[in-house]
């Protein structure tokens, strides 16, 4: 099974549309037989792509480190979640499980794990496409950072190459697998 891993937010964000766009993921990843690997939260963002997916019958795993696992409140629904030791070990094993990567509305946390996964596509570490589901130009501010470094000549290759920006999440979805 292929599965994604969608980073995004603890918490819901100040717009209902995020929640809006996290729970329509969720069910387009479900839609296509696609598995979500997530952060394992049952809150905000991360809740509302989990439910999404579960609702409609899809598999969600969940990877949470212990210090986060009842400050985040993981989710105990999952189709499987794994506890481990640090944040280091939750993103190495996010990206073993996953075919590809999207984010979604999130904070610093969100960021983080997007550019370690671009950074590791970048260089050659994996060969997973990155994604960006830019919801209601959430991400513009960073999309016009980052085509400025591309420009600048800062990115190797072309960003083109290993990260798509979609508003709709079939078209992410599709194009991130492609």
């Amino acid at each position: 099974m292929q599965r994604l891993c969608v980073f995004c937010g603890a918490n819901a964000g100040n717009r209902p549309v995020y929640a809006e766009f996290a729970t329509a993921l969720g069910k387009a990843l479900a839609a296509r037989d696609v598995g979500l690997v997530y952060g394992g939260g049952g809150t905000g963002l991360m809740g509302a792509v989990a439910d999404a997916v579960l609702a409609a019958g899809g598999d969600a795993a969940g990877v949470i480190p212990t210090s986060l696992a009842e400050r985040e409140l993981a989710h105990t629904s999952l189709s499987s979640l794994e506890i481990v030791d640090d944040m280091h070990k939750r993103k190495a094993r996010m990206t073993e499980l996953a075919s590809g990567f999207i984010a979604l509305p999130g904070g610093i946390g969100t960021l983080e794990e997007l550019f370690e996964a671009l950074t590791w596509t970048q260089l050659g570490f994996q060969q997973k496409r990155c994604g960006v589901l830019n919801v209601d130009g959430y991400y513009d501010g960073l999309l016009a950072f980052l085509k400025t470094a591309d420009a600048s000549g800062f990115i190797h290759g072309s960003l083109d190459d290993f990260m798509v920006v979609e508003s709709e999440p079939d078209r992410l979805i599709d194009r991130v697998l492609a």
